[in-house]
């Protein structure tokens, strides 16, 4: 999982990106909330962070901002945030949860609650994937069974029906085209007391 790192003091990204990169996550970092939004924007529909760790504070865009952001753009709502804050004001928090975050995590931070906090995002991140891959089947299903759903112009006499470039086709053909069903081939025992009945006349 690929996590951001946006905080204007250098010791604090540091010492983040060191406990991160511990742990066998895959880390960017930012220096200011300008530097983090063209991060996020840079790497778009490639391989754009899935969890951000934003300090409140920043000079140009702060992180709660930030974090409305993302909450507003397409691409970006299911990025997991955790803001990195010294308030500890409960309506502070509120405002920052309010915004969007998921979760926060005091400064100075503690090495062992920042992996315990980000291995809950973690797990938030891959539940959301799997939804959303989840999802994308069901429409792929759904958008298949449509197919086949609504008027199909069939004639009356050969039983051929009009497919979508305007051409006539036997249903059989028509049906493995536009489903899964495959068709073994035989004799109703309607046509075959038929063509028995014309077999005997015709041997008269």
């Amino acid at each position: 999982m690929r996590i951001l790192i946006a905080d204007d003091d250098a010791v604090t990204r540091k010492l983040l990106d060191a406990t991160l990169r511990r742990h066998g996550w895959d880390v960017i970092t930012a220096n200011d909330g300008n530097a983090a939004w063209r991060a996020f924007e840079e790497l778009k529909d490639k391989d754009s962070p899935a969890l951000a760790i934003l300090d409140w504070m920043m000079p140009g865009v702060e992180g709660i901002e930030i974090c409305r952001r993302l909450r507003a753009t397409p691409g970006f709502e299911s990025v997991y945030v955790i803001l990195l804050t010294s308030r500890s004001n409960k309506a502070d928090l509120a405002e920052g949860l309010s915004a969007g975050a998921n979760d926060y995590i005091g400064k100075p931070f503690d090495p062992v609650e920042l992996e315990a906090r980000v291995r809950v995002g973690e797990r938030m991140v891959m539940l959301q994937q799997r939804l959303n891959a989840r999802v994308t089947e069901l429409e792929q299903a759904l958008a298949h069974v449509k197919r086949l759903q609504g008027l199909l112009p069939i004639c009356s006499y050969c039983k051929k029906v009009r497919n979508e470039a305007n051409y006539w086709e036997q249903v059989d053909s028509y049906l493995m085209t536009h489903s899964d069903l495959d068709f073994t081939h035989g004799i109703c025992p309607t046509c075959s007391d038929k063509m028995m009945k014309q077999l005997d006349e015709s041997t008269v």
